[in-house]
């Protein structure tokens, strides 16, 4: 049994599956537009031989019940496409191979043209790394996978600022509103 994740949109998981139906193997797709499928997706995942796309966040909370003779076989297998903006998402992800007592196991299968590499990553640094993966050098791996954990933390760095700022405009509106006598 296979689940494939990590996606982050709607497009790229649909994108996928396209791909996956043009080499005809088949698959279920779980993302939030088929929410009202997601418990039988969800319920199919653990047969033998299904390969399931899914999003970061379909399905969560639901465990994959595998079928009797999986667990021998290894378990459960996520593929990880694509990094979150949250390195939490993605433990969420990795935590789906492996509920309660079963076998599984996960791995990474990135690209140096991953969006949060676009938004957070370092425009020189991503440079160097496709010319490292062009001459096939030596630890490239390594170096790429701590320049996505870089772009990840300055991506969660962004994003507290951020949850900073509204609490203190929040605040700063509650006290206006306070002194002026009105309540929301």
């Amino acid at each position: 049994a296979r689940v494939v994740g990590g996606i982050a949109s709607i497009e790229r998981s649909e994108l996928l599956a396209s791909m996956w139906d043009k080499r005809k193997i088949k698959h279920s797709v779980l993302n939030a537009k088929f929410h009202a499928q997601e418990a039988e997706i969800i319920a199919q995942a653990g047969r033998h031989g299904t390969v399931t796309v899914a999003t970061n966040m379909a399905g969560r909370g639901t465990d994959i019940k595998l079928e009797p003779g999986i667990n021998a076989l290894g378990g459960l297998h996520v593929i990880v496409s694509e990094c979150h903006e949250a390195r939490r998402i993605d433990r969420q992800l990795y935590g789906r191979c492996g509920r309660q007592g079963d076998a599984g196991s996960y791995e990474m299968m990135l690209s140096l043209e991953d969006e949060i590499l676009k938004k957070f990553g370092n425009a020189w640094l991503l440079l160097v790394l496709k010319r490292m993966q062009k001459s096939h050098v030596v630890g490239f791996s390594s170096l790429a996978h701590m320049f996505f954990q870089r772009a990840q933390t300055q991506a969660e760095r962004h994003h507290l600022v951020i949850r900073k700022g509204l609490l203190k405009s929040d605040s700063n509106l509650q006290n206006i509103l306070a002194f002026s006598g009105k309540s929301e």
